[in-house]
């Protein structure tokens, strides 16, 4: 699932610099069942989230590894290629904006040390030059009424501190809605977040470029998260008890990004339907086939991170990068000794994304596997084309980039089905969760019909799921709906439904491993996905969307 870059916290408990030595890359598994079963699961999950993926980052060889997997197990399994010139693979052109190699800051002639002190956000465009611009407090977001007006800003360094709690990316696009000719905004005293912020931007942010698509060459202002040394010496003093308007010192070096290509693609497979009026209609199985790569130069006491993380939980975060009382975390404390007294430390720096969305990926093949040796009449009536998405946790641009290029008609998509984290989801992942636990997000958003067909196959099950439809709220605050590959059909008006058991304490972290994974609860959720694919597939009429149709174009709202 893509990243809350919101919520971005410090990640506790980091080592020296280390890494995982890499195993050889698996064989790609073989001798599995005709059935969905957890053991089938198990084998392609330990091949596909295996250090040696090095965390199947789009943009990198990682993923185009990753993806070469799934293309040759799609093919072993008999599905028809449907990406570019008979490929499965359709090219996703991205491209990685990283800060230029002379990049660097110094505040009245003394330089601070990038990534450390502060961390500067790329915003996809040109930033404004900052050298010999003066730095001003413009105030806290908590306090809006005393903050200094637009005119006072323009040109200047503008340092702000924002609303405690308050999602950090949200907070920049406010203050820059409300100072936009500033040279640079500055978001003050954010120690917490200066690392972690490092460890997304340090190796450049990636984004989609279509080729018909005109860079834009409009300056904005710079955007910088700093730590306590860095702003005070902006201001010359300390922005919680400072006067808003406060004049600051002069600002000098460069911020500017510098552009280079980031190859990637989606896998696209068709298992053809078997009636000749409805074999031209599709339904549309998706998952994500990246994650979030490697901890460069870093590396993480896996365990005692573990723990951390889990201790987090228990106290109430819905996932490590979750808001939570300072006092509260402060209460933490992991006895690493008895840690390393069961097991040396291991120092991991692979992101492996079992769950994230290794899970789904790998969910994908073996609903492939089951119907591909399916007969009679639980053989589709409609084709059903399989979409690995790349770089969904970039900003779901494989997802975009195919419902934007679909190698099959738009309109001949009667429903998409979406699997991104579904291998956990037991009471200590989430609260409430179980055996029968599952989310479901944005079928009754577009199709009533949709969300009344999915009850329905549940309530058929010997054991139904306890569906939890929560996060499906309307302006909910977790923005589930639209951040996952789902969203991309929904925007066309094709219903959708997502299932995922939920984010835990090892989302994004170095611990999304396989052996976490819940083989039995997993299987379970394979095998419903597959069964309501199915009664999509053979339904006499294609779904009903009764909901109105929102513009393509616009941003997902939840």
């Amino acid at each position: 699932m893509t990243s809350r870059q919101s919520k971005l916290l410090l990640l506790a408990l980091a080592a020296a610099a280390c890494s995982k030595t890499p195993a050889t890359t698996p064989a790609p598994t073989g001798g599995l069942q005709a059935a969905i079963t957890p053991a089938d699961l198990r084998a392609r999950l330990y091949a596909y989230a295996d250090d040696s993926m090095r965390g199947r980052q789009a943009g990198t060889p990682d993923n185009i590894r990753a993806t070469a997997l799934i293309a040759e197990q799609a093919r072993r399994i008999g599905l028809q290629p449907a990406g570019d010139n008979g490929t499965f693979f359709q090219d996703v052109p991205l491209v990685r904006r990283a800060l230029a190699a002379d990049a660097g800051l110094t505040v009245a002639g003394q330089p601070f040390e990038l990534w450390t002190d502060y961390a500067p956000i790329d915003r996809g465009s040109p930033a404004r030059a900052i050298a010999g611009a003066g730095a001003i407090f413009a105030g806290r977001l908590a306090d809006t009424a005393t903050m200094v007006p637009a005119a006072a800003t323009a040109g200047k360094v503008v340092v702000v501190r924002a609303k405690p709690g308050m999602p950090i990316f949200l907070a920049m696009a406010q203050v820059t809605a409300r100072y936009p000719q500033a040279a640079a905004i500055v978001f003050g005293n954010q120690d917490a977040i200066v690392k972690l912020a490092a460890q997304y931007f340090e190796e450049g942010q990636v984004s989609l470029r279509d080729a018909t698509e005109t860079p834009s060459n409009v300056a904005q202002p710079a955007l910088i998260i700093a730590g306590a040394k860095l702003t005070n010496a902006l201001v010359g003093g300390d922005i919680e008890t400072l006067a808003p308007g406060t004049s600051g010192k002069s600002v000098g070096g460069s911020l500017s990004f510098v552009e280079t290509s980031a190859p990637a693609r989606n896998v696209v497979a068709i298992l053809p339907g078997t009636d000749p009026s409805l074999k031209g209609q599709y339904v549309a199985l998706g998952a994500h086939s990246d994650h979030i790569g490697v901890s460069h130069g870093k590396a993480f006491d896996h365990d005692s991170l573990r723990a951390f993380n889990q201790a987090l939980h228990a106290l109430g975060a819905v996932d490590p990068f979750a808001d939570i009382d300072p006092a509260k975390r402060a209460t933490i404390h992991v006895n690493v000794d008895s840690l390393h007294r069961i097991r040396p430390a291991r120092m991991d720096s692979v992101f492996n994304g079992a769950d994230d969305d290794g899970s789904g990926s790998m969910g994908l093949l073996e609903i492939a596997q089951a119907w591909a040796n399916a007969t009679g009449a639980d053989r589709p009536r409609r084709s059903v084309i399989f979409v690995w998405h790349t770089a969904e946790e970039l900003g779901l641009f494989g997802s975009e980039w195919f419902t934007d290029h679909p190698t099959v008609p738009r309109d001949s998509i009667v429903a998409q089905v979406n699997i991104d984290m579904i291998g956990r989801g037991s009471a200590a992942d989430i609260v409430g969760g179980g055996p029968r636990y599952l989310e479901l997000i944005g079928p009754r958003r577009l199709s009533t019909e949709y969300a009344q067909l999915i009850e329905a196959v549940n309530a058929k099950r010997t054991s139904p799921f306890r569906i939890d439809y929560s996060l499906d709220a309307d302006n909910h605050p977790e923005n589930i709906y639209c951040r996952s590959d789902h969203a991309n059909y929904a925007r066309y008006g094709i219903p959708v439904a997502f299932f995922s058991t939920g984010q835990h304490s090892d989302y994004h972290q170095v611990s999304d491993e396989p052996q976490y994974i819940d083989y039995d609860h997993y299987a379970t959720v394979v095998q419903f996905v597959y069964d309501v694919a199915r009664t999509v597939a053979n339904r006499d009429q294609r779904i009903i969307v009764d909901k109105p149709k929102p513009d393509p174009k616009a941003p997902c709202r939840q």
